[in-house]
C-alpha cells in the first residue's frame, strides 16, 4: 500500500467543484519537504511551489533570476512529501515566452521531473497559444493576472493593477484565459470590485492575493503568513504567527547554552 493511498488527493476538478459549491479555496506557497510534511496535517486545498522562492529562500531581490532547474528541484522536494493538496508549480521567467514548443517542454519537466499536477503562467492574451498547447497536452494550467512579478521592470514596481481602463483589459484577458483552457486564475494586487466582477464572469475559480474577499479563494506566501520577515508588511498580508522572533530567540538561547556550558548537559551525553 503506497503512502498516498489513504489520502484523497485534490485535483484541478476539485477546485472547480469548490467554486460551484461556493466553498472558499485555500492556497499557500511551499518550497521544501519539511514544510510539505506540515501541509499534510492541515486542510490546505492547494500548494503552490512559487517562483517567489527567489525572494523568500534563495536570496534574490525578485523572481527574475529563478530558473527552470531551480523550479524542478524545489517542486520535486515538495512533491515527494505532499499528499492531499493539489500541487501547482510556477513556470519561471522566460520559460514559456519564446515559443509554444519551449512552453510545452518546460511544463512537461515540472510535471514529469518535479511531480507537479498543474503549472501556472503569468500573462493574458499574449500567452494564449502556450496555454492551449499545454492544456491540450494534458497538463492543467492556472493563469495569473494583475501584478505579474515576472514583468516587474515593465510595470514599474509592486503596485495595484487594473485601475481604470486597465480593468477592462484584465477582464478581457481573464475570459480569454478561461476559453484557452485555464482551470483557475490568480488575481494579484487588483481592486476588490474588479476581482469580484471577474470572479462572477468566469466559470473557473479565482484565487486572490491583495484582491479582496470577492474571489473564489486566497493565496499567501508561506513565510509571509508565518512572520519570518518583520519588515515586510504589505496591506494585503495578515500574519498568523511571529516565527521570525521565535526562531531568533531559539537560536540565541542555543548560542548562550553552548557558550555558557549548559549544553550539552548530562541527558544529552552518551556513556560507555
Amino acid at each position: 500500500m503506497s503512502k498516498h493511498s489513504q489520502i484523497k488527493k485534490k485535483s484541478a476538478a476539485s477546485l472547480r467543484k469548490m467554486k460551484d459549491q461556493s466553498e472558499k479555496i485555500t492556497m499557500i506557497t511551499c518550497y521544501d519537504g519539511a514544510f510539505a510534511s506540515l501541509m499534510n496535517q492541515t486542510d490546505i486545498d492547494a500548494v503552490l511551489v512559487g517562483d517567489s522562492m527567489g525572494n523568500v529562500v534563495l536570496g534574490f531581490d525578485d523572481t527574475i533570476p529563478v530558473t527552470m532547474d531551480m523550479m524542478v528541484h524545489h517542486t520535486a522536494a515538495v512533491s515527494r512529501i505532499l499528499q492531499g493538496p493539489l500541487l501547482i508549480a510556477d513556470m519561471p521567467f522566460m520559460s514559456y515566452n519564446i515559443s509554444v514548443e519551449q512552453a510545452l517542454e518546460n511544463a512537461s519537466r515540472l510535471v514529469q521531473e518535479g511531480g507537479a499536477q498543474a503549472v501556472k503562467l503569468e500573462g493574458g492574451e499574449e500567452i494564449l497559444p502556450q496555454v492551449k498547447a499545454i492544456t491540450n497536452a494534458g497538463i492543467p494550467v492556472v493563469g495569473h493576472l494583475g501584478l505579474t512579478p515576472q514583468k516587474i521592470h515593465a510595470l514599474g514596481g509592486y503596485r495595484v493593477q487594473g485601475r481604470g481602463d486597465e480593468g477592462v483589459r484584465l477582464s478581457e484577458d481573464a475570459k480569454l484565459l478561461e476559453e484557452a483552457g485555464c482551470f483557475a486564475l490568480v488575481l494579484e494586487l487588483v481592486p476588490d470590485e474588479l476581482a469580484k466582477s471577474v470572479t462572477a464572469s468566469l466559470q473557473i475559480p479565482t484565487i486572490g492575493i491583495g484582491a479582496g474577499a470577492g474571489t473564489s479563494g486566497q493565496v499567501l506566501v508561506l513565510h509571509d503568513l508565518l512572520g519570518f520577515n518583520d519588515d515586510f508588511k504589505p496591506k494585503f498580508l495578515k500574519t498568523y504567527a511571529n516565527l521570525g522572533q521565535i526562531i531568533r530567540n531559539a537560536l540565541q538561547e542555543y548560542v548562550s547554552d553552548v557558550k555558557g556550558g549548559s549544553f550539552p548537559a548530562e541527558e544529552h551525553t552518551f556513556k560507555k
